[in-house]
């Protein structure tokens, strides 16, 4: 939907100041909160009564240290949250803020009708306050809207400019979020937040986490639509690097509810299969002129549990927008999956990457693995094997694959073509006629040989928080928690939630799923899409705002 000019908004208010202020109070019923200045006195006034307090129980006990200090970060921690929620009603007051309000319903994507004003109740941390803000609820859907089957948010003009969304501050969301992201369960996400003296129910600290990653997909897939437009410029963050894309699937416990006809009783539990979903992870990092990740720069972490070809058009939209065309050379590295191998000139040239910029590498530890399983379903006797496998190891890292597969095809003549034997050759001679087993020169080149990154952010992001035992997820749950961790892990936090704040104060709609192209070999010519522009822009915030 595009964006409505100025005159199809309607303006706010200016002629009666106080129709358009917020109204914050500490109770339902109760006066409007004090000025900051006030509040600040305040606390001054009850921080020197509380330091004698601490200094005689210190010099009576002094083993109560850890506790006191417990104490003061909880008081002054109060004390923020009452200047917080102070400074809230002080600058909502303020001229500028309308102006800030108008900005927001001007770029809102959503047409707004005039506004309305509501109560809400806010957490600003420990502290709840009650809000009376104006509320613009969304315009009706005409009839050449009616086939829209998306649902329309209206939004609050004031919260909006100040990044706050679903009743909770975004320091609360932030903090909440990558507590349930990081610990290993709800239960000890509690603890941990209680330890910090925010005392939430397990559906509260659930919804406030789920929300900010349906947030983070929701941007994802605006971002993500945008590029597929031809809107999105390329970066230039990759430009002149050395650039690796490694790809693999985790598994992972769904949970989905079975429909019965039978009305269920009271107190019965609705019923639910638990099939094995697999996760398609991306991790995709700059190595140095030894096939070594760089430290200092941090990889770029995504999946979906959508599909394979949801992943492909993720992988490319990652590459244009970081700018990998400018790269130096770009690696896909990753087992012998065929849904990944079957899908790369797809990215390739989606991505808009050069065939002699790419090199395409079959990980060391799945070839070698093969070559063992051969040479045991050739049930030859201990020693000869291992004779045999020290033998084909040794010319396989000096890139004579071909000599490898041909010993293997040697030794298993004379079996039927039923035999599994020959389903491991054919694995063998299928990636050495593609050259994905040139290790010697990869070596030479100083390109990575292994997988070992994407295989330990399966293990770190999706096993460590989504697969354990008795634990089941919808759908929904895991991506947006799995995008939390994600973001997390691969230290781009802040940047993540910079840019969803841009976006979510324009449209709170929170449609994440999508459509992906077909992406294998058999797919339609890539020139069908619209092309990508390219541009000096590099910051992924810039790109979202």
């Amino acid at each position: 939907m595009s964006r409505k000019t100025v005159s199809d908004h309607v303006v706010l208010c200016t002629s009666n100041r106080k129709e358009t202020v917020m109204d914050v109070r500490l109770e339902k019923d109760g006066p409007a909160i004090g000025s900051p200045v006030e509040m600040i006195h305040s606390f001054s006034c009850a921080i020197q009564t509380r330091q004698a307090q601490w200094a005689h129980r210190l010099r009576e006990q002094p083993g109560d240290l850890r506790e006191v200090q417990g104490e003061i970060q909880q008081h002054f921690q109060e004390g923020a949250e009452l200047l917080t929620a102070s400074l809230l009603a002080h600058v909502t007051q303020q001229p500028e803020m309308e102006g800030h309000m108008q900005r927001v319903r001007q770029e809102s994507v959503v047409p707004l009708r005039a506004p309305e004003r509501r109560p809400l109740q806010l957490r600003v941390g420990a502290l709840v306050v009650w809000l009376s803000v104006l509320y613009c609820p969304p315009q009706r859907k005409g009839p050449a809207q009616a086939a829209d089957q998306e649902q329309r948010v209206g939004l609050y003009p004031e919260l909006a400019a100040l990044g706050i969304r679903h009743g909770d501050c975004p320091a609360v969301q932030a903090l909440v979020a990558r507590t349930m992201a990081l610990c290993p369960s709800i239960d000890m996400a509690r603890k941990e937040l209680r330890r910090q003296g925010l005392n939430l129910d397990k559906k509260t600290v659930r919804r406030i986490a789920e929300q900010l990653g349906t947030e983070f997909l929701a941007w994802r897939r605006r971002e993500l639509l945008a590029w597929r437009m031809g809107n999105t410029p390329a970066g230039n963050e990759l430009a002149g690097c050395r650039v690796a894309v490694q790809i693999d699937g985790g598994r992972i416990r769904m949970r989905e509810n079975k429909k019965s006809r039978r009305p269920r009783k009271k107190g019965q539990r609705r019923k639910f299969a638990t099939p094995w979903r697999e996760p398609k992870v991306l991790v995709l990092f700059v190595f140095d002129e030894d096939g070594k990740m760089q430290k200092r720069r941090q990889p770029l972490i995504d999946g979906t549990l959508q599909g394979p070809d949801h992943l492909a058009e993720l992988v490319a939209w990652h590459l244009h927008r970081l700018g990998a065309m400018k790269a130096e050379v770009v690696v896909f590295l990753s087992d012998g999956a065929t849904w990944i191998w079957e899908r790369l000139d797809w990215i390739i040239a989606r991505a808009g990457l050069a065939p002699s910029q790419t090199v395409r590498v079959l990980d060391w530890c799945h070839a070698v693995e093969h070559i063992s399983r051969a040479l045991t379903l050739l049930k030859l006797n201990k020693v000869e094997r291992l004779c045999a496998f020290a033998r084909m190891r040794t010319l396989l890292k000096q890139s004579r694959s071909a000599e490898v597969v041909a010993e293997l095809e040697r030794l298993a003549a004379g079996r039927s073509q039923k035999h599994k034997v020959w389903t491991e050759i054919r694995y063998l001679r299928k990636h050495t006629e593609a050259g994905h087993l040139q290790y010697l020169t990869f070596q030479r080149r100083g390109l990575p040989c292994g997988s070992g990154a994407v295989e330990s952010t399966i293990r770190r992001v999706v096993n460590l928080r989504l697969k354990s035992n008795a634990m089941y997820w919808l759908e929904e749950n895991a991506e947006a928690i799995f995008a939390i961790r994600a973001a997390l892990l691969s230290d781009r936090w802040e940047t993540m939630l910079k840019a969803v704040q841009g976006s979510m104060s324009r449209d709170a709609r929170l449609t994440w799923r999508w459509s992906a192209p077909t992406a294998n070999t058999d797919a339609p010519a890539v020139a069908s899409l619209p092309s990508p522009q390219t541009s000096s822009q590099t910051d992924l915030a810039d790109i979202a705002t």
